[in-house]
């Protein structure tokens, strides 16, 4: 019974040890890199901060893992301000981070890196797309404003013909700002409506069709050729006709318009399961595969001359990309030097097969 009495009920437990772990389960439940340090050593750190720094291992002196000074002061130093340490390059060239550190009891910090990347990315897009719009329209308004003023201040001394050239240029470049203008405002609000999935059930085969009659005398110009191959019993897709009208009507201009002279645009559509997949071909040049990537950005072109000379805008290939996004679709470009360039756009048939818009 004296040995049953002096025998412990429960096994002593080390406190010290019993707090790391508690901290290290709730660290690694968080999605974002986390540290707690203690005089100048890594206590604790989750599988997010050992992907993100390098050495970033319980016990590893924290100067190791982030190698910065203004984030050194802060963790090393008196200052325990909540203001944010700005990380570039850290876990990759491009990436950017904002570094909280919080104190907490018994001498510990803990560590916070929040990832700034998307941010950044989005803040640089909008301003590069601020400058490149306003280059697109300053250039064609230099032009008016030029041409505008030798007709006004030396319009007696022109010849007729000169004249009529001038204004022809004045008329040019005023059509390419309204269609820039144009893009730019349909851009806008088909990103106001990226959130709100259409739902109408679309005839894609007579939309097709009406794609390829509101494109006949731009082929005809170029003296090419529109084809279109959609089996009967298409089924509709759910989305906005409007919308897939446009879509639609600048592959095809697109097509046209780096096609080669005297080719054959190819349109064809066909189902898929619960989709329906269309393609836009052309015979044209091709593009190089470091362009391709690239081709859906804002004012992105390829041969800027030659777009703006053949009334591109710079912006037709974004507003297809963002029209696919709002209809939850797949854009695939494809192509190759010599061997033309297809565009395939997959899109989910509508849930019901009712009449369509």
């Amino acid at each position: 019974m004296a040995n049953r009495a002096t025998r412990p009920i429960f096994a002593p437990v080390d406190i010290a040890e019993h707090e790391r772990r508690l901290a290290r389960g709730l660290v690694e439940a968080l999605p974002e890199p986390i540290l707690i340090v203690a005089d100048g050593r890594i206590v604790v750190s989750n599988d997010a901060a050992r992907a993100v720094l390098a050495g970033a291992t319980e016990g590893a002196d924290v100067r190791l893992a982030i190698r910065h000074p203004a984030a050194l002061e802060r963790l090393l130093g008196e200052d325990t301000a909540a203001d944010e340490v700005a990380l570039v390059g850290v876990g990759g060239p491009e990436r950017r981070w904002a570094l909280r550190v919080s104190p907490l009891s018994g001498g510990l910090r803990l560590v916070r890196l929040a990832d700034r990347s998307d941010a950044h990315a989005a803040e640089q897009m909008r301003v590069d797309f601020v400058a490149n719009a306003s280059h697109e329209l300053r250039t064609p308004l230099a032009t008016l404003v030029g041409y505008a003023e030798t007709l006004r201040e030396a319009g007696d001394e022109v010849d007729a013909a000169t004249r009529a050239r001038f204004t022809a240029i004045i008329h040019d470049e005023a059509r390419r700002m309204q269609r820039l203008v144009e893009d730019l405002i349909s851009l806008s609000r088909i990103e106001g409506e990226k959130f709100s999935p259409p739902g109408d059930a679309v005839d894609l085969a007579a939309l097709l069709e009406e794609t390829g009659r509101a494109a006949a005398n731009a082929a005809a110009q170029r003296g090419c050729r529109i084809a279109i191959e959609a089996p009967a019993g298409l089924p509709p897709v759910a989305g906005d006709r409007a919308q897939l009208l446009q879509l639609y009507d600048n592959l095809v201009a697109n097509a046209l318009r780096y096609g080669r002279s005297g080719g054959t645009v190819r349109i064809s559509a066909a189902a898929h399961g619960e989709e329906v997949r269309t393609a836009v071909a052309d015979d044209g040049e091709g593009i190089a595969k470091e362009h391709i990537p690239r081709l859906t950005e804002r004012f992105y072109r390829v041969d800027a001359t030659r777009s703006r000379s053949a009334g591109g805008t710079g912006l037709g290939l974004a507003i297809v990309k963002h029209i696919v996004e709002r209809h939850r679709g797949r854009l695939v470009i494809e192509s190759e030097p010599g061997r033309g360039t297809i565009v395939t756009v997959t899109l989910p048939a509508a849930a019901a097969a009712g009449a369509p818009s």
